[in-house]
């Protein structure tokens, strides 16, 4: 019995689970490997599963998609959108929704392991395929990798992944080298001195020191990047007060760093403590602020000879203009641990998910940006067809490629 992959993509879809909780979806997945003979251990880092599938000698392939999805409010009106709530690491309830798309990259790694079951007589070599958790934290491939997953499962030779993305559904989107930027994930907390809303002039603000230290960062990759290179500085949270009437002791803000390479990193960070400290002393802060580093995530790189390999077969399978290079993505990712830990070329190409003649329309009309919804979006939802078959057409012929 084969897999009704719309039927398990819709159903992914509307349960989504947040980072280090998909403890369902790692049991849909098992559910699934079941139902196909495939062995596979769960509970790798938590909530990972992973599943081999010998035939031969041969090299070793790794394919992996990741599971957990985000503490975003669905609104994209499809009739199996998401209602799920969850508990965020706060202990905050929240909406959650697969507003990245790793329900089609389950759903996709999925199909792609009952095609490569069904075809063991065109093929040799060893498959390993990993399904992730906690890709939005950063930390999911590092807490499979802890947990021995590179020593209960055959090493791999080649990593290779995918990420579904606002581009015409069909296409693929790949290029050599710096494929995604570098990132670090920063919460500050600047210290005050608290009391009522009344007599500001006995407290030390931490609201108005966070306001003019938001601002002031916003001048790093304006003013300090040369306008030729990368770099991206985001204050995504803010929390600060419980009450119109009391000016709270602390403020906190998470921040998101963006950055091509390591040198552009040192930059970035060295400008960002600097302003910190600095709007802290500029508000009379007795105490200094601090900086913790949440996460950091390495550029995912892909080899160079391994990537010409991929887009050669992508091109004769799916024929010619099928493969564009999308540029390097300001977005990070951590796949890149697995092959940077077994010292192996990896390949992360993106697909698309976007109806091509919305598509087309709305780069006519120089509105891609406003029309068409991006990852981590309300609104981000793929069409389903055909970009789940592209999905796994993708991931099958880039297997074969690596494979004997």
């Amino acid at each position: 019995m084969s897999i009704d992959l719309e039927a398990l993509y819709i159903d992914l879809h509307r349960h989504p689970e947040l980072s280090f909780q998909e403890t369902r979806t790692a049991g849909v997945v098992a559910d699934r490997l079941t139902e196909l003979g495939v062995e596979f251990e769960e509970g790798i880092g938590k909530t990972g599963v992973a599943a081999v599938l010998r035939n031969g000698e041969g090299p070793v392939v790794w394919l992996r998609a990741d599971m957990d999805a985000l503490p975003v409010p669905e609104q994209t009106g499809l009739p199996y959108a998401s209602t799920a709530r969850g508990t965020d690491p706060a202990g905050t309830d929240v909406p959650v929704m697969h507003a990245c798309g790793h329900d089609m990259h389950v759903t996709c790694l999925l199909g792609a392991i009952e095609r490569l079951r069904a075809t063991t007589d065109e093929w040799s070599g060893t498959v390993v395929a990993v399904f992730q958790p906690a890709e939005e934290y950063g930390a999911g491939s590092q807490a499979m990798i802890a947990d021995g997953v590179l020593d209960r499962f055959p090493r791999p030779d080649v990593v290779l992944g995918q990420h579904v993305t606002p581009l015409p559904a069909g296409v693929i989107g790949v290029r050599p080298g710096t494929q995604m930027a570098a990132s670090d994930g920063l919460t500050v907390t600047l210290h005050g001195r608290g009391g009522h809303g009344s007599r500001p002039h006995s407290t030390i603000d931490p609201i108005v020191m966070a306001a003019a230290t938001v601002m002031r960062l916003q001048t790093v990759a304006s003013r300090e990047v040369d306008p030729r290179d990368v770099a991206v500085v985001t204050v995504g949270s803010i929390h600060a007060g419980l009450k119109n009437n009391i000016i709270p002791a602390e403020a906190k803000l998470e921040l998101s760093l963006r950055y091509p390479d390591d040198e552009m990193r040192d930059r970035v960070l060295a400008a960002v403590e600097r302003i910190v400290h600095a709007e802290a002393v500029a508000s009379g802060a007795e105490v200094p602020p601090t900086i913790v580093t949440d996460h950091t995530l390495p550029p995912t790189i892909n080899d160079p000879d391994a990537t010409a390999r991929a887009v050669a077969a992508f091109e004769r399978a799916f024929g010619e203009g099928s493969v564009v290079d999308p540029g390097m993505f300001t977005g990070s990712e951590d796949v890149s641990w697995f092959a940077r830990e077994s010292g192996v070329p990896l390949v992360f190409w993106f697909w698309g998910g976007v109806d091509p003649e919305a598509f087309a329309a709305a780069k006519a009309g120089a509105t891609l940006e406003r029309d068409i919804p991006t990852n981590h979006s309300p609104f981000f939802a793929p069409v389903i067809h055909p970009t789940l078959e592209r999905g796994v057409d993708a991931l099958v012929v880039a297997a074969r490629e690596f494979l004997d």
